[in-house]
């Protein structure tokens, strides 16, 4: 048996055991060693930022104290401030007729087209009137009769009369035929009456627009039996010019509607599109109903609009804007401006010399889709928060965006209240921080 060292079972194995110890030690050694240099890379980078001044505009401040938010602003100033009253209506023409014939028989003509304007009184179709003639002459006739008949009762009358005065004719003849006088009159006016059917008849055959508009579409044609009787008659007429708009006005405003219809103001009212871009027409303030809707709480009004180029269409949906009155010299601001809290309303005021905010207690007024009055709180000039207000509150520091150092004098003795990163107070004449270079950028004095 071979008794060699190198062949030993025991001996093989452990140099490679204590190897990898040895290796295991060095990464442990290694990795602690890089742990402690990120560790103290982070320390110097940290202390470096706390020792630095605050950028201008006050973009952040130590590590003990908050970050400041970069919020944006917005002016308080004076405007006209137009009190408006919005609400979704429908065009409804003025006037909608449907024509009909007075008279029944064969429709001969038309003379229209499907959509063209018409005026009151133009010809628009034509009834066979030969029916109507013949019974025109006919009542002529009769009258012209009637009244022959008339003229030689009177004759005779007058010859009565005269024999009564020679008395040579006894006074009941002559009572008879005056009052046989009397009867042919009213049969004259019968007949008359009758003349007068028949040719209004026979000018019903022509059928005419009885208002002005657009007609629409034709619902019979020529050779067709048309009377009074039919339900959809020959066509419609509607009127567009000028045309109305019904909306419904909130009950709460209603008196003061009310008011301005006393002092005898003309309400202007604009038309627009669905987008509510695009003015279709605009127009006046009509009338309004006489009762609420109790479903939805609203009074129904409308307004006239001249509608010269026929923007505005039958039952058609527009946007309604009302100018009730127009409020001068309001003080105004974003709406976005405007905060709600469980106290009220309130904005955030821009303090320029510190740059921090100041919580305010305002009292809204109008308001407008971008702007709101201010009654009381805010004057005109005071700058105010629109944007980044949700991370606010009273006293925070703010950073505005692109904005350049702070005035002169607005963050005297800043300096001295800056702490470095050990927590001492720095009251250097260029306010540095504790490891910081008097000759870096961050803490270079200003240069007189």
């Amino acid at each position: 048996m071979d008794s060699s060292p190198d062949a030993s079972p025991e001996t093989q194995p452990r140099p490679r055991r204590q190897i990898s110890q040895r290796a295991k030690i060095i990464g442990i050694v290694i990795a602690l060693l890089v742990a402690a240099g990120v560790g103290w890379l982070a320390w110097s980078v940290t202390r470096d930022s706390a020792a630095t001044p605050p950028a201008a505009g006050g973009a952040s401040k130590g590590p003990r104290g908050p970050l400041a938010t970069t919020v944006g602003t917005a002016t308080a100033e004076r405007a006209d401030l137009p009190v408006v009253l919005e609400a979704l209506g429908t065009v409804t023409p003025t006037s909608t007729a449907t024509v009909r014939p007075q008279v029944s028989g064969v429709l001969k003509a038309v003379y229209f087209t499907e959509g063209q304007m018409v005026k009151a009184g133009q010809l628009l179709a034509q009834i066979d009137p030969r029916q109507f003639e013949i019974a025109l002459m006919q009542a002529s006739g009769s009258q012209m009769k009637d009244q022959a008949q008339l003229e030689n009762a009177k004759l005779s009358l007058e010859r009565f009369r005269t024999l009564l005065g020679q008395d040579s004719i006894a006074r009941q003849e002559v009572d008879t035929q005056a009052a046989l006088v009397k009867q042919l009159e009213a049969t004259v006016i019968t007949s008359r009456a009758n003349e007068n059917n028949a040719r209004l008849n026979l000018n019903y055959a022509r059928i005419t627009a009885p208002i002005s508009g657009r007609v629409g579409l034709r619902v019979v044609d020529v050779g067709n039996l048309v009377g009074s009787n039919d339900a959809e008659g020959i066509a419609v007429i509607t009127q567009l010019a000028p045309i109305d708009v019904e909306f419904a006005i909130p009950q709460d405003q209603i008196p003061e509607v009310q008011l301005r219809i006393r002092e005898g103001a003309k309400l202007p009212v604009q038309a627009l599109d669905r987008t509510r871009t695009d003015v279709l027409d605009t127009g006046e303030f009509g009338s309004l109903d006489n009762q609420v809707d109790t479903a939805t709480g609203t009074v129904r009004a409308k307004a006239r609009f001249p509608n010269p180029k026929g923007t505005l269409f039958p039952n058609q949906f527009v946007n309604v804007r009302l100018l009730l009155r127009t409020i001068t010299g309001a003080v105004v601001v974003p709406v976005t401006a405007l905060r709600l809290s469980g106290s009220g309303d309130f904005v955030y005021v821009l303090n320029q010399a510190e740059r921090t905010v100041s919580q305010r207690p305002v009292t809204r007024g109008q308001a407008t889709v971008d702007k709101v009055q201010i009654v009381k709180g805010l004057e005109a000039g005071d700058v105010v928060i629109t944007e980044g207000a949700d991370r606010l509150k009273d006293g925070s520091a703010v950073t505005l965006p692109g904005a350049g150092p702070p005035p002169t004098g607005a963050g005297k003795g800043q300096g001295k209240r800056e702490r470095g990163a050990g927590g001492r107070v720095k009251g250097g004449p260029g306010g540095a921080a504790d490891g910081v270079a008097p000759n870096t950028p961050a803490a270079e004095p200003v240069k007189k």
